[in-house]
């Protein structure tokens, strides 16, 4: 993968270039067949997911998108590196592709490996809008394979988006079905006593939220390439073949805990870079990242590829074989998952020495800015170092210290931790960087809105960066909720610790009460999205507009164009 400190200069260069590759999109209304329901939805070349696009690094492409749709529509190339006005968020990148209008990207392709696009026009990719991305690399991978597949996932709802969000905003815990039970009350009440757990009860009564607040949407099917559990996708190998296969999760919402019973998995690549090879039972797949594994089946059986929701509420299912129609076993779904005290260990204005019978009095229950309500002024006093990972900190930045989401593997194995991964090749050179800027997770589950900072993105201030310095950026999630954080444009240089070996990620989850730092080098001028990739939680406001100042002088004219076009995001 190259440096890309050339990045800006691209667009300039982009009609000399000679084309290795053009492709045809088409944006359409779909049927959309989960084996559960059928429904109507938005897809690419007459179906969802869309193709997967192959690219080789070091091509320059071409990609020539009809929209056929009655609604304006846009494609973002998710984690790939390019310029901004071919990044394609409308309102900061273009204004947009009209119905009928066809819209040509043209961009290099300078890197490697597995990535995916999608819709970023309202909720288009949750209805379907989205496919897969593969690259190949100039040179040879430094792990070897006989076969590939492309593993994606998502979890299609029979509601539409628009009416998703319209029930989340009228009713925050509408699609949750794990509410605790009367049963569960007694079992707690036999384990902890009556009057801890009638404090914890209350104290969570308080806050306003509920231990079941590990998932907003329940009652999907979960798709790997379309098909939902009972149509069983199957991937066909010969025995003794390495299988590579490249894990995608296009979800709207949902974290899947991935697991292959009966084979052990090698991850090789997280979100399109290399890593150094970890030997996994199980590992998370957050919303938005890719993970590629190789895996090694040496007998003639059938293997049941299982992808289990983060909060135990579906799942989705599909099979490696010898030959079509064979099965294995579907695991059954785990316990449901639940918050603990301990997970929101990281909350400001908590006393953890004796979180069951704090004293909420003083809390501010009608503030717009912290979690539910929560009063969160005294944040800046608030030391943070017991969460952090990375320089100083903790060893794991993915995993909240509580019980309720540490996730261990079904067998007793190893389960992939962030802090496992290391590059295999440093993409920059290790550096301190120029400043920090501190990133509060925020939120409001009441209400259904979420923010930054306590701002949503409406009425914030775009982040302004300088071309050439390397940003520190500290997130703190001060919610109840998983963010799979994702900046347009840049590397994110995820902190664990490893200096100049630390992983290289598009897409960084913060679980609750954590601080999670990662470090940018701000190499690519112009205009670009930064947000939470759950997309009723960007869409409720947790995202931001970014500008990169300086850097060459066209792209930053071609950056004042787009800001006075507008558009929707």
């Amino acid at each position: 993968m190259k440096p890309r400190f050339l990045t800006g200069l691209l667009s300039l260069l982009m009609p000399a270039m000679v084309l290795a590759g053009e492709y045809d999109l088409t944006v359409d209304r779909v049927k959309i067949d989960t084996g559960d329901f059928v429904k109507e939805g938005i897809g690419y070349n007459g179906a969802s997911p869309g193709p997967v696009m192959r690219f080789k690094e070091g091509e320059n492409v071409r990609i020539n998108v009809t929209n056929n749709l009655d609604e304006m529509t846009s494609i973002h190339w998710h984690g790939l590196i390019l310029p901004f006005n071919q990044d394609g968020v409308p309102g900061i990148s273009f204004p947009g592709i009209k119905p009928g209008e066809t819209f040509t990207y043209e961009f290099p392709i300078q890197q490697a490996g597995t990535y995916w696009f999608h819709s970023h026009s309202g909720f288009q990719e949750p209805d379907g809008a989205y496919g897969a991305i593969v690259i190949e690399p100039e040179g040879r991978e430094p792990f070897r394979y006989d076969r590939e597949y492309v593993v994606q996932l998502t979890d299609k709802h029979p509601h539409s988006g628009d009416r998703i969000m319209r029930n989340l905003k009228m009713m925050p815990d509408y699609y949750n079905r794990e509410q605790q039970t009367v049963g569960e009350f007694f079992s707690d009440v036999s384990e902890n006593g009556l009057m801890n757990t009638v404090r914890d009860r209350m104290a969570w009564g308080d806050m306003r939220m509920m231990k079941a607040d590990v998932e907003d949407l329940q009652g999907f099917t979960g798709l790997i390439n379309g098909k939902g559990p009972e149509q069983n996708w199957t991937g066909l190998f010969e025995p003794g073949e390495r299988i590579r296969l490249r894990f995608i999760n296009s979800s709207a919402m949902t974290y899947f805990d991935i697991r292959i019973p009966g084979l052990d998995m090698t991850v090789v690549q997280a979100d399109g870079n290399n890593v150094q090879p970890v030997n996994v039972d199980e590992f998370r797949i957050g919303v938005a990242e890719t993970y590629d594994v190789i895996v090694h089946p040496k007998d003639e059986q059938a293997y049941t590829i299982f992808a289990e929701s983060m909060g135990r509420s579906g799942y989705a299912r599909a099979t490696l074989a010898p030959e079509e129609g064979m099965e294995a076993a579907v695991p059954q779904l785990r316990d449901p998952a639940r918050l603990t005290m301990a997970d929101m260990s990281g909350m400001p204005g908590m006393d953890h020495g004796n979180m069951a019978g704090m004293d909420h009095g003083d809390m501010d229950m009608n503030s717009s800015e912290g979690m539910s309500g929560m009063d969160h002024s005294n944040m800046e006093g608030m030391d943070h170092g017991s969460m952090a990972m990375g320089k100083g900190g903790q060893s794991d930045p993915f995993y909240a210290k509580g019980s309720g989401l540490v996730p261990t593997a079904a067998n007793g194995g190893k389960f992939l931790s962030y802090a496992d991964l290391k590059a295999q090749d440093p993409l920059y050179e290790d550096r301190e960087p120029t400043r920090e800027i501190e990133l509060r997770l925020t939120g409001n589950m009441e209400r259904y809105t979420w923010s930054i900072n306590g701002v949503k993105y409406e009425d914030a201030d775009p982040i302004r960066l300088k071309y050439g310095e390397r940003v520190r950026f500290k997130f703190v999630n001060e919610t109840m909720m998983t963010h799979p954080m994702h900046l347009h444009g840049m590397w994110s240089i995820l902190d664990v610790g490893a200096d100049q070996w630390n992983p290289i990620k598009h897409t960084v989850s913060v679980q609750p009460g954590t601080t999670v730092y990662m470090e940018t080098e701000v190499d690519a001028p112009g205009q670009w999205a930064f947000h939470c990739h759950l997309s009723y939680h960007a869409a409720a406001g947790m995202f931001r507009k970014v500008i990169v100042e300086g850097g060459p002088e066209s792209t930053q004219a071609k950056t004042d164009v787009i800001a006075k076009d507008g558009g929707e995001v």
